[in-house]
């Protein structure tokens, strides 16, 4: 009798291990199929990313300043859909932001500055952008704060400047052009506060980021403004006192650009946004709208 409960006690055993054995086996395979599922998943999503980047190549971003930058180039984005592209802008209202993005490559280009601040910007932060095209030149203007009479300012008269190296130069060119202080070199697009030789009216600079000129118009008795900072504030090139002329140095040296990463200078994207930019339908676009705030150069 022990025999026989041995024996059914043994087969009762090797039929739960091979039950075991099914299921773990089982599990085993499920988790495989698993494996190729998520593989399979993988490999369709890889597939939609790779089908986006390619979608993506018709994109073209860019980043800008919201005027009179972004205006144009929302002028000009038929145009860019004519050549097959989509135009996407991000604006900035800073200098600094929208050269850093460029060269993370976050933007395929920007528009926004001028090329002696690219040149110094590369120089400062080790960037690598160059220029693509010149779009576009706006006459920086000396707008009234306090007070009104530029011919008969007052001795100790503060007058808030672009704090930028390039853009503060180009400040006191126009200040200097007016006979408000001499230069060293009336012609040097470096200059400084230091530079200043003369200055009989015992003027005070005051360097001010260059979006915050228009707001520091209160507590000044003058401001020197970048074109599409007045216009941004609201402020038109014949309301300003006094602004650079056709044919002065800055109007030769600050025209605004198409900034791109060096070796992209060449490409389609770079050839569909500079085409865009430049036909007779922008350049009307750009007298008709700002009636000499902006003066297109090509």
């Amino acid at each position: 009798m022990k025999k026989k409960v041995f024996f059914a006690a043994a087969l009762l055993g090797l039929s739960l291990l091979t039950a075991c054995g099914s299921q773990k086996k089982a599990e085993s395979s499920a988790a495989g199929d698993s494996s190729v599922a998520g593989s399979s998943a993988a490999g369709s999503s890889e597939a939609g990313s790779s089908a986006a980047a390619a979608s993506g190549d018709k994109v073209i971003t860019v980043g800008a300043s919201p005027s009179p930058h972004a205006e144009i180039l929302a002028a000009a984005k038929d145009a860019l859909k004519a050549e097959g592209y989509e135009l996407k802008v991000v604006e900035y209202t800073d200098y600094v932001q929208p050269n850093l993005a460029l060269e993370s490559k976050s933007l395929d280009a920007n528009y926004f500055q001028h090329l002696p601040y690219l040149e110094n910007f590369n120089k400062e932060r080790g960037t690598k952008l160059v220029s693509a095209a010149a779009i576009h030149y706006e006459p920086f203007g000396i707008y009234a704060g306090k007070s009104k009479d530029l011919k008969n300012i007052q001795d100790g008269a503060k007058i808030a400047v672009p704090n930028d190296v390039t853009n503060e130069a180009r400040a006191l060119l126009l200040l200097a052009d007016q006979g408000l202080i001499k230069l060293k070199n009336n012609t040097d697009i470096n200059a400084t506060k230091q530079d200043i030789v003369e200055n009989p009216h015992k003027i005070e600079i005051v360097e001010v980021e260059a979006a915050q000129v228009p707001r520091s118009l209160p507590d000044v008795d003058f401001g020197v403004i970048n074109g599409n900072f007045a216009i941004a504030a609201g402020l038109k090139v014949s309301d300003a006192l006094a602004a650079e002329s056709a044919d002065s140095v800055a109007a030769k040296t600050y025209a605004n650009i198409i900034a791109v990463r060096e070796g992209d200078e060449n490409s389609d994207k770079t050839k569909a946004l500079v085409k865009a930019l430049t036909t007779a339908e922008i350049k009307q676009f750009i007298e008709n709208k700002y009636q000499g705030a902006v003066v297109p150069i090509f």
